[in-house]
């Protein structure tokens, strides 16, 4: 994604959540997602949809982090 974008979800995220530690960070070696982080945790993906030009965010949750 174009580091535009990546500002304009970090906006967003932080906002929505008012959260200000959520971080949305450029993936390495991939240009049509990123990263959502709160401090060094990772949370998710973001893609984008090019047709569409919408945004989906993709969050697994493990089994044990729900103990």
């Amino acid at each position: 994604m174009k580091p535009e974008e990546i500002r304009k979800l970090d906006a967003y995220f932080k906002r929505v959540f008012q959260n200000p530690s959520l971080q949305v960070k450029a993936r390495p070696r991939k240009e049509d997602s990123c990263e959502l982080y709160v401090g060094d945790e990772f949370l998710g993906i973001i893609f984008k949809d090019e047709d569409e030009g919408d945004y989906n965010f993709s969050m697994a949750i493990l089994d044990v982090d729900l103990d």
